[in-house]
């Protein structure tokens, strides 16, 4: 793992950070995997977690790449990113001894593949298949639950291979909601600065920087990003994966992760399953910004331009399940003070922000 250590921008503590040493973005590179396996000084030994989907996407490729470089590869199909999922995924390498993790899909199996790094300390390499959120080169993990989504502490991985053909061949839903969740990474800036201005939080100017720079360039670039083109993959992943590095710099999910997260994980307790983290997510942007006096519109232009949702409808959310969410978000982190305050929405403001802002 490439760790180095940095100063706190205010602070001035010490501590490590975690981040890829290599990443490859291009077209048909998944066979690269074995070059970058020896680059890497890997052992004989690995396992590769992945999905049957994502199997057939890239993954029969990847195990063919390995095998013919001389190295055993034990294939370990799972599901959604639990605590008995990650768990499954250690005895099955710990049997094989594996010596390293290859996490071959879409966000659920490379952040098992994050918490299984961590727990054997073995590297790992990411090679997503989709990329619906900025979650491909970060340090946390997000693990369901029967009280919804946890972010977790993990590893980052050692290399990232983001081959373009291979995800511009994923739904483009997916690749629309990795948009609008760099996108929300506005509002979670703003609350992050109101939060070390009223409570005198913790705060990276380089991580601030990091985390506003991938969120520009997706706005910048929306009218690029269209369906069944994979240069828009190109365009979207660079902004997507630095964006999962603020958060390894700012040694948390703060950069990217605020008042719109909250919104997010409302729903997924009280409606869960009808969208996507990210579709989510770009919504709850669009009001938070409403509540912060921001430029709203320009974030739901962009996601427009994007083809993300922009209205409870587009969710398959009604009126209701909007307003449930924005009275709830609150109390879903007590340690994440944002725009929200410690009483969060009454019902009346929350209609009053989803109606102006055309959210209902």
């Amino acid at each position: 793992m490439h760790e180095d250590i940095f100063t706190d921008d205010v602070t001035g503590r010490s501590r490590s950070m975690e981040f890829p040493r290599n990443v490859q973005i291009g077209h048909g590179i998944l066979p690269g995997v074995a070059d970058m396996c020896r680059e890497l000084m890997f052992g004989g030994s690995g396992i590769m977690i992945t999905g049957n989907d994502t199997y057939a996407a890239a993954g029969r490729a990847v195990e063919e790449a390995v095998a013919d470089a001389g190295y055993e590869l034990a294939v370990h199909r799972t599901g959604n990113a639990t605590l008995a999922n990650v768990e499954a995924v250690g005895r099955d390498a710990e049997a094989c001894r594996a010596k390293f993790i290859l996490a071959v899909g879409g966000g659920s199996k490379i952040d098992i593949a994050k918490m299984a790094s961590k727990n054997l300390c073995i590297p790992f390499i990411s090679i997503p298949t989709s990329v619906s959120h900025d979650g491909i080169a970060s340090d946390r993990a997000s693990l369901k639950s029967d009280v919804g989504p946890k972010s977790v502490s993990a590893r980052s991985p050692l290399a990232i291979i983001a081959d373009t053909a291979v995800i511009s061949r994923a739904p483009y839903r997916f690749l629309a909601s990795g948009c609008a969740d760099v996108v929300s990474n506005l509002t979670a800036l703003k609350d992050w600065e109101f939060a070390h201005r009223l409570k005198n939080e913790d705060f990276s100017k380089s991580a601030y920087a990091l985390s506003q720079y991938s969120a520009e360039t997706i706005i910048e670039n929306s009218e690029y990003i269209r369906p069944g083109l994979e240069e828009s993959v190109r365009i979207a992943l660079k902004p997507i994966i630095i964006s999962g590095i603020s958060m390894s710099v700012a040694g948390s999910s703060r950069p990217t992760s605020g008042s719109e997260h909250l919104f997010s994980h409302a729903l997924d307790i009280l409606h869960p399953g009808r969208a996507l983290h990210g579709e989510q997510c770009g919504v709850g942007s669009i009001m938070m910004m409403y509540l912060h006096g921001g430029d709203w519109r320009r974030i739901k232009t962009a996601l427009d331009n994007i083809g993300a949702p922009t209205t409870a409808g587009q969710l398959g959310l009604d009126r209701e399940d909007v307003l449930d969410a924005l009275t709830e978000a609150h109390k879903i982190r007590k340690d994440r003070f944002t725009i929200l305050g410690d009483q969060g929405l009454s019902r009346q403001t929350a209609e009053v922000v989803a109606k102006v802002t055309g959210v209902i």
